[in-house]
């Protein structure tokens, strides 16, 4: 039995933030669409009250155990390599942020035939044409996916990349631009794309339909969170229903720089109760002391809940984009599980030991 699944992406144009595209296709059934606290204490004893320190020792919550998503058979690692790349053909390519943004987004549609089987959360390698200046092939670079496993059309036919134009001015003052992102951008529909891969098992989903998955991303580290949430929301499986919580923070200069805001706003009409996202637009949102929003200043308006939250078993932390995002976040959690007599940094390794603090930054 076959299905007719109508898949909606999307992506803002270069003069406004909303370009839509519609693709109906027939697929598969199985698709639709430990610190140390010391306590004052009056004791009694023997008629006299005495003062006393007393060491309470509280440990760290204990992890359970957990089935690893990294020791999942189906998952598929290096099936391309550099000498042996798959040739996909470029189907769409389309800059996703305004023309008044401070750098270029775009987002990219590549042709697999089912050859290059990923999951969410992987990345693959792109090989830019022609040689480097020693006259050799250049090196590939490695791009988190921004489709789900089924891709953007919805047949597991294709993978897409969310890439920013690398382009800048050296010490010389000299414009250098990024070989590979400027390559990618620059494609054509039909153009041909060499691809490795596809790599990684960090950033995997987890397999928990209940989890609870907090999603922190700056510019183009949402692609892979953009995955996610389209398995998530966008699509029905028989043997997958996200009945959990998601919840995106993203982290961008300027409100022309946002990406994919409409599908963000389509997935919370659709389940208001399972997604939240909260953006911080740094060069023009503050919070209350006059501070510049960073996604770690928006994340501080939630610490406590956030903390709560990652007390528990089932709650999943993914970090995409800029590193020094992780140090904002570390110190909003030192104090919280201070309080409770925890440290954080030995909490945070236990979360790491159980798949449940993942991060993939640059």
């Amino acid at each position: 039995m076959a299905m007719t699944v109508n898949a909606a992406v999307s992506l803002p144009s270069s003069k406004s933030p909303c370009l839509s595209f519609k693709n109906s296709i027939t697929i598969p059934e199985r698709i639709n669409f430990n610190k140390s606290i010391l306590y004052p204490r009056n004791v009694s004893f023997g008629g006299n009250v005495i003062s006393i320190r007393a060491q309470v020792t509280t440990e760290a919550p204990a992890k359970a155990e957990k089935i690893s998503k990294k020791d999942d058979e189906g998952v598929v690692v290096n099936k391309f390599k550099p000498k042996e790349p798959y040739v996909g053909k470029c189907l769409l390519n389309t800059k996703i942020t305004a023309d008044d943004a401070p750098g270029e987004t775009w987002h990219m549609v590549f042709s697999t035939e089912g050859e290059v089987p990923y999951r969410e959360g992987q990345s693959i390698g792109v090989i830019a044409d022609g040689l480097d200046k020693n006259g050799k092939p250049h090196k590939l670079r490695l791009y988190s996916i921004a489709s789900s496993a089924l891709g953007d059309f919805g047949n597991s036919q294709t993978v897409s990349l969310c890439v920013k134009r690398l382009v800048y001015t050296n010490e010389q003052g000299e414009i250098v631009k990024g070989v590979c992102s400027n390559f990618l951008c620059d494609l054509k529909p039909g153009a041909d794309v060499k691809i490795t891969g596809p790599v990684g098992k960090e950033m995997l989903m987890p397999k928990d339909p209940n989890a609870t998955i907090i999603m922190l991303a700056t510019g183009t580290g949402i692609a892979p969170f953009r995955s996610f949430l389209w398995k998530m929301f966008f699509e029905k499986y028989d043997e997958y229903k996200f009945n959990g919580l998601a919840w995106l923070f993203l982290g961008v200069p300027t409100s022309s720089s946002l990406l994919y805001p409409e599908e963000f706003e389509k997935m919370k009409e659709k389940a208001p109760n399972n997604f939240r996202v909260d953006y911080a637009i740094s060069r023009e949102q503050s919070n209350d002391k006059g501070e510049k929003m960073y996604i770690q200043t928006r994340m501080a308006q939630y610490a406590e809940e956030l903390w709560e939250l990652l007390k528990k078993d089932n709650t999943y932390v993914y970090m995409c984009g800029l590193k020094g995002m992780e140090k904002g976040i570390d110190d909003i959690m030192t104090s919280l599980a201070a309080r409770d007599g925890i440290d954080w940094l030995e909490y945070k390794r236990q979360l790491k030991r159980s798949e449940q603090w993942n991060v993939e930054v640059y």
